[in-house]
């Protein structure tokens, strides 16, 4: 390796290491509260007009809400990274997409495995995704503000309050997740509003 190579590896470690120890501000509140609205809307749109016990209509219209969500947050995340985070934006953005794509992919895995192989046990969905999401914020807590730590906790509680409930009704309930997803998200966006109020105009 020559010495620019070795140069360039070291100021790519040392990028690393600012973006890991530096206030994540990629989230903004609004697209946040928008999706916790998206969620609640969609509990009541699907609680009217959805057959209910329909377990593979349930997971279309949530896959599609996520993906919804995930699109909604990414593109301002992108955009918020660049314009607070200067040289820091590729590595900024590179540490929040390391440590939240395990969780998706986890949920998506455990999905796919209860669909395939125990279609009657989806009832363990919602939970089991709320627990997931809990357990991945509290892991991303070292880059973002600590008050976080209150989301992750109400979705880790919901999320066992979930399953509990679920495995006396052994049903899916668009309630399931409308709840626990919309105060949760909205929960965080009132957060995030107060540990990042002021950053827009200091920019």
């Amino acid at each position: 390796m020559s010495d620019l190579q070795r140069a360039l590896a070291d100021i790519g470690h040392i990028r690393s290491n600012l973006a890991a120890g530096t206030l994540f501000r990629g989230f903004g509140p609004s697209v946040m509260a928008a999706t916790g609205v998206l969620a609640l809307a969609t509990a009541i749109l699907q609680s009217l007009f959805v057959v209910r016990n329909d377990p593979d209509m349930f997971i279309v219209v949530w896959t599609a809400v996520a993906i919804v969500s995930a699109a909604l947050i990414g593109t301002e995340m992108v955009a918020r990274t660049r314009r607070h985070h200067g040289g820091l934006a590729d590595a900024m953005l590179f540490n929040a997409v390391e440590h939240f794509l395990p969780v998706g992919a986890a949920g998506a895995t455990i999905c796919l495995i209860l669909l395939t192989f125990a279609p009657d046990a989806v009832w363990l969905l919602p939970g089991l995704w709320q627990v997931l999401l809990g357990v991945g914020l509290f892991v991303a807590l070292r880059f973002l503000p600590r008050s976080i730590a209150f989301v992750a906790a109400w979705y880790f509680v919901a999320g066992a309050a979930v399953l509990i409930v679920a495995c006396e009704t052994r049903q899916l309930s668009p309630w399931m997740m409308g709840v626990p997803f919309g105060i949760g998200q909205l929960l965080m966006a009132a957060l995030l509003h107060m540990a990042t109020e002021g950053d827009d105009e200091q920019v």
